[in-house]
């Protein structure tokens, strides 16, 4: 039996950890690959160019935005953030399924392009978690620390756009959530060859 390949977004408002549950789906299927977000945003301690983010210039996004090489791009928390067409076709034309941590919008314009997407929203348990889980960052000041949340909040009404919504309260519940989910659409989009 033979099965499609397709790209998942993780998505959901700032401080649910989309990227921790894209990293527990990783951890358990090397096969599947992330697709990393360029972005304009400085590099913060600890990250990594090509690993955590693809760190560009405004000239640069410009450029890729410019020659519709993004699938989807957006503004958020004032810099911006894009993830490349070329890879999620070319990993998915290998017959490799792609993570994506998008943002909402962003999720919503990856399965316009790619109807075959699956949609995973993911929802923190409560506000006052969310609010927490911000401030435990600690890498904003209280003013971006409101911001975000106000943001984060107003984001949650997408989730009824989303094919599932994940709530995020013990990661590694959330994780084993979303690899089901994933195994269910893979035993769905199987199919027998017929040659």
């Amino acid at each position: 039996m033979e099965r499609s390949a397709f790209p998942i977004v993780i998505s959901g408002p700032s401080g649910v950890g989309k990227t921790s549950i894209c990293q527990g789906l990783l951890a358990e299927d090397p096969e599947t690959a992330y697709s990393v977000s360029v972005t304009t945003r400085p590099v913060r301690p600890g990250e990594e160019d090509r690993r955590d983010y693809e760190f560009v210039q405004d000239v640069t996004f410009d450029a890729l935005v410019m020659m519709n090489e993004l699938a989807e791009w957006a503004v958020v928390h004032g810099h911006r953030y894009g993830t490349r067409k070329k890879f999620i076709q070319e990993t998915v034309a290998g017959g490799r399924d792609v993570v994506m941590d998008v943002d909402v919008q962003g999720g919503m314009s990856i399965k316009e392009l790619y109807p075959e997407s699956v949609l995973i929203f993911v929802l923190p348990p409560s506000p006052a978690a969310l609010e927490e889980r911000l401030r435990r960052r600690a890498t904003d000041d209280e003013e971006a620390i409101q911001t975000r949340l106000t943001n984060s909040l107003d984001e949650l009404k997408w989730a009824q756009r989303y094919d599932y919504v994940v709530v995020n309260d013990v990661l590694d519940e959330a994780v084993r959530e979303a690899k089901a989910i994933v195994v269910a659409e893979r035993l769905r989009t199987s199919r027998v060859r017929l040659d």
